[in-house]
């Protein structure tokens, strides 16, 4: 019998030493030289053609099917210039992972000769089938149209593998009834809105403002673990993560690997990754180990939040492909590794104006500060009356196993603002005619009623528990789990937002109205948000008991699985949100209910049926061995006259080692009958709180039965590669 562990061990260790990657031309000299940017288009456009496509963005405006072809004539000849031979409409579905079906530019004429062709037709609509991806009920497998459309205000790029080079255009994904089938419609949807809602609130303070813009740096958490090593678990081919294993005697406990030198194997990734993500205009500028072993990061420069999601999904393909080149897997679950930190992505949102501020950036006059509190507060107010949305958006059966525990923040959403901010609302609150006085260089004079203090810029430290922090200019949404799509927690942040500025503008122009002053009007509105949201607010340890106490006598929920954090989307008060604002009809929104609770049920019951195999199929039928082994030692002891009371180690190993084995098989027997329980509930939801509540927990308990015999068994009977092998071999 061929063992896995010892097969994936040796490749590990005969593997050739990795080619190193150099790029000696400065980033700047090849940054975005596979995507048709602005300036290309410029290039291969008329003039008058290229101030028509500006000025038809700048306005919002639907692009003419006679521009389409200018700009697809363009995209034809820069692509094949860059001997590209393939288009596709590129799409975000609700698979979770980024789908495209490639067409060739080649066609034959009339008269049978071989052309490229490629026209505003085929630029604007492709029509994919959508019957086979998640709907939730808008289609039915025999309907099988949907449709593709051009993203405009996302640039078409060339992924270029192993040679061959297709033109990828950023689509939506809609249905041949119109509903949104994708995470990428709904999160322009909502771009708009905040656009809208945020540019009425800055022209108090400009009245110049024409467009505010919401914008997006992610941190992308990952592993990297060696590709033998990965084909030996099936665990983590099929789930992402391990299902069992033991975790290792070291584990991250002396934080030797967080910010440590950066290993070889590694850095040589990283450096092509780097490369491949400058060339498609991603702006990665950061990397650096994280806390776990093998456990590593990477960051962008902040962009346009709907650029920032596509490069973000665009992102996670680029790293599996350019991981496998150096012989590398790279893991984006949330908890592949029990026992050590799990990964996320952090999502720091921010607004910025056409004129140049950053709105949530305290500024250095009285009116800017006034500006910058205005969006701030009234962000905290969105959060607070919203944060069950806030938690649904990020409910994964994946991101479950990391939520809450030491490395991520809890499901109980708080904001933090660090001290300072907090005197600062509580002297707007108050009315506190003084000022705070702070020594600090960086302290902003702020006067106006001289009850607002001075504002300032990194005025507190980080609280790294929080999972909706404010970082000095932005807010940090920590609890976005590492494989997410972006989209979906920036959709829901944006539109709340958005809802919220102008439930405030009406208020406050009310005020106006009725003879308030505006800065008095601003102020008044401000207060009573503060007044209304204060109980959201947490400085401390998110992670203690104390705090999970202490929220619930705040009356913040607390919802710890997937299947009841999707209840959010249910309610009046969301449907009431989404359906008035345009985010997503009724039946778009109950269509995701239906398919982020199918895709739970899925994951679950994969993980189900991958614990029964490979206790199954490989550690029992180990653990068999080595206790027929231990018992012919016994018998071999026994007929050489040694007395049976000098062999009670022996015994009592057997004892144990069947004493798993049998909770192994029983736990397994049980999962199975729960398994088959939850499909018998009578709606959906029922059968994935079943499964959440009756199967998932019967995991663990089976797989600390099977840990416990990988301690027991001898090494070399165990199949599997262990967590000290695969963190560690790198």
């Amino acid at each position: 019998m061929i063992n896995h562990r010892s097969h994936a061990l040796n490749l590990f260790l005969t593997r050739p030493k990795a080619t190193k990657v150099v790029e000696s031309r400065k980033i700047s000299s090849y940054y975005a030289e596979n995507v048709f940017t602005e300036s290309k288009l410029r290039t291969y456009l008329s003039n008058d053609a290229y101030k028509a496509y500006m000025q038809t963005l700048a306005q919002g405006n639907k692009i003419t099917r006679e521009l389409a072809d200018q700009i697809a004539a363009a995209l034809k000849a820069w692509c094949l210039e860059k001997g590209t031979t393939h288009y596709t409409h590129w799409f975000q579905p609700l698979t979770g992972t980024t789908a495209e079906k490639h067409d060739s530019f080649f066609t034959l004429s009339g008269n049978g000769t071989a052309i490229e062709k490629f026209d505003g037709d085929a630029l604007v609509q492709q029509e994919p089938d959508a019957s086979s991806f998640p709907s939730g009920g808008l289609r039915a497998t025999f309907e099988a149209r949907g449709y593709t459309a051009w993203d405009p205000l996302s640039p078409a790029f060339i992924m270029d593998i192993s040679g061959s080079r297709t033109l990828c255009i950023p689509t939506v994904f809609i249905s041949y009834t119109g509903e949104a089938l994708d995470h990428k419609a709904p999160l322009i949807r909502s771009l708009e809105m905040l656009d809208k809602a945020a540019t009425g609130v800055a022209r108090y303070f400009d009245r110049f403002v024409n467009k505010v813009t919401a914008t997006l740096g992610w941190e992308q958490e990952y592993f990297l673990i060696d590709k033998a090593m990965y084909y030996a678990r099936p665990d983590l081919v099929a789930s992402g993560r391990t299902i069992i294993g033991r975790s290792p005697a070291k584990g991250q406990q002396l934080e030797d690997h967080y910010f440590g030198a950066i290993p070889d194997r590694v850095f040589n990734f990283m450096v092509d990754l780097e490369l491949e993500c400058h060339r498609l205009g991603i702006p990665v500028r950061t990397r650096h180990n994280e806390v776990a072993p093998s456990q590593f990061e990477l960051a962008p420069m902040f962009e346009e939040a709907n650029i920032a999601v596509d490069h973000n999904s665009l992102l996670m393909d680029v790293m599996d492909r350019v991981a496998r080149r150096h012989h590398l897997i790279c893991l984006l679950h949330e908890k592949p590794f029990a026992g050590i930190n799990g990964s996320g992505k952090h999502n720091n949102w921010s607004m910025g104006t056409d004129t140049g501020t950053n709105l949530l950036s305290p500024g250095k006059t009285p009116r800017n500060n006034l500006q910058f509190l205005t969006f701030f507060i009234n962000t905290i107010k969105a959060v607070h009356d919203h944060a069950d949305l806030l938690r649904s958006s990020i409910a994964s059966e994946s991101n479950d196993y990391r939520l809450g525990a030491n490395e991520a923040p809890p499901a109980i959403i708080s904001v933090f603002i660090g001290d300072f901010l907090i005197r600062a609302l509580d002297a707007i609150e108050q009315r506190v005619d003084k000022d705070i006085k702070e020594e600090e260089e960086n302290d902003l004079k702020l006067d106006i009623h001289k009850m607002i203090p001075d504002v300032l810029m990194d005025n507190t430290d980080r609280n790294r528990t929080s999972p909706f922090a404010f970082t000095g200019n932005k807010f940090e949404f920590r609890a976005v789990g590492s494989s997410a799509n972006c989209s979906e927690p920036m959709m829901v942040l944006n539109m709340i937002v958005a809802n919220q500025l102008n439930d405030f503008k009406t208020k406050v122009d009310k005020l106006i109205a009725d003879g308030e002053k505006k800065d008095s009007a601003i102020l008044i509105e401000l207060r009573a948000c503060i007044k209304s949201c204060r109980k959201i607010l947490f400085e401390g340890d998110n992670y203690s008991e104390a705090w999970a106490k202490e929220a619930a006598k705040r009356g913040l929920p607390n919802v710890k699985t997937t299947p009841l954090a999707l209840d959010a989307l249910t309610s009046k008060k969301a449907h009431k949100l989404f359906s008035e604002s345009g985010i997503l009809s009724d039946k778009e929104l109950e269509a995701r209910h239906e398919i982020y609770l199918e895709k739970y049920i899925k994951k679950v019951e994969i993980e189900a049926n991958l614990l029964h195999e490979l206790c199954m199929n490989m550690v029992m039928p180990a653990c068999l061995q080595y206790q027929t082994d231990l018992l012919n030692n016994i018998k071999t002891a026994l007929e050489a006259g040694i007395a049976k009371t000098a062999l009670k180690t022996q015994y009592d190993l057997v004892g144990t080692i069947g004493k798993h084995i049998d909770g192994i098989y029983k736990g397994i027997d049980k999962m199975l009958s729960e398994s088959e329980k939850a499909h018998h509930q009578k709606t959906t939801r029922d059968a994935a709180i079943y499964f959440c509540d009756k199967v998932k927990p019967l995991f663990l308990e089976i797989r600390q039965h099977s840990d416990a015999l990988e301690l027991y068994v001898e090494d070399k009977y165990w199949p599997l590669p262990k967590y000290r092998e695969i963190l560690f071999n790198r």
